[in-house]
């Protein structure tokens, strides 16, 4: 399940350590100890799980991994966000971004490193795609983020919003959050765990068949052609098929798809947009989150006045619409929302 030669059992379910340590001889009780070791302790070394007898740890120690990521970075913004940049155990390089709302503490992680999709506005797309994370690359970053910022912060929420398209890597995403969700392990619920997606359609009936999660949608434009024109893959799942999945995805009785519409100057922010948006979404419970575009380099847009800003939301508020301004964190260390780009 990775490319190194010992084993990372932060790539494993509970239900799948479980059939591994029977391979090694050990019962599966065991699979529930490392467990707690590994996402509510949070060791460093198999010396640490001294109810596991010695033996046993002599075993873990020759024959797994703790972690593969290693930090390289560590930038604070002026507001408080923080981003961390990991090396993997092959020489790629993740970001992750910390954003602090107290109580709220909400980690954004990455799913690939870079991103396929080459919408035009990301900086991330403009890195192309080197590969998909694994399971344990992914909770990995939860565990080594809440580990160097103590117990004094403890994360509240996870957003799968960071580097990449998370459902274009399911069997990895699908058992991070086995492990995320497990009562075992890290404990989240279900309700403070959210996947963003341009809207993967086999995928995202298939995840909500799985996971209760929070499903969020990037839109960015409520017609074919202007979607098509700043985000290639509407070509392939165009917004009629993504809103029909919409439509179709099991929400509880209080949640909402979150839309999340990233604002681009002359490009998809006139009231025409505002008003086509409102009869596109019109259908589905739901709540919009508008983006105000945060610039990166060699970009050849720009973020809109707050005054364009203001009376785009006014209308879709004048139409009952549930709508929401997100105030841009860690812009001046390029943590913001399509800032994301890291090297190798």
């Amino acid at each position: 399940m990775t490319t190194m030669s010992k084993v990372y059992l932060k790539d494993f379910s509970l239900s799948e350590l479980e059939k591994w340590v029977q391979t090694i001889g050990e019962k599966p009780f065991r699979a529930r100890q490392i467990f707690h070791h590994l996402y509510v302790r949070r060791v460093t070394s198999w010396d640490q799980c001294t109810d596991l007898s010695k033996t046993f740890r002599t075993k873990l120690e020759q024959e797994c991994e703790i972690t593969s990521l290693s930090l390289l970075s560590r930038l604070v913004s002026s507001d408080g966000t923080e981003k961390f940049a990991f090396r993997l155990s092959d020489g790629h390089v993740i970001e992750t971004v910390l954003i602090p709302d107290p109580p709220r503490f909400t980690l954004c992680v990455s799913s690939q490193v870079g991103c396929p999709l080459k919408c035009r506005f990301c900086y991330t797309g403009s890195m192309g795609f080197r590969r998909n994370l694994t399971a344990g690359e992914i909770v990995d970053q939860y565990v080594q983020v809440q580990k160097i910022i103590g117990s004094q912060r403890r994360i509240t929420n996870i957003v799968f919003m960071g580097m990449g398209e998370p459902l274009l890597n399911e069997d990895a995403v699908y058992r991070a959050l086995s492990i995320l969700l497990d009562p075992h392990g890290v404990n989240f619920s279900h309700r403070r765990i959210t996947v963003s997606t341009v809207g993967i359609v086999p995928a995202m009936e298939r995840l909500g068949s799985r996971y209760p999660v929070n499903l969020a949608i990037s839109l960015h434009a409520p017609r074919n052609d202007l979607r098509s024109s700043i985000m290639p893959i509407n070509v392939t799942y165009p917004l009629e098929k993504v809103l029909e999945a919409c439509v179709r995805f099991p929400l509880p009785p209080r949640k909402r798809i979150t839309f999340e519409y990233v604002l681009i100057e002359g490009v998809n922010d006139s009231p025409r947009e505002a008003r086509e948006l409102i009869e596109l979404l019109r259908p589905i419970r739901c709540k919009i989150n508008l983006i105000p575009y945060n610039p990166h380099e060699g970009a050849p847009y720009r973020r809109p006045s707050d005054k364009i800003i203001a009376e785009f939301q006014s209308i879709l508020q004048s139409a009952n619409m549930t709508v929401t301004v997100r105030e841009s964190r860690g812009a001046d260390i390029h943590a913001a929302c399509g800032q994301l780009w890291a090297g190798t």
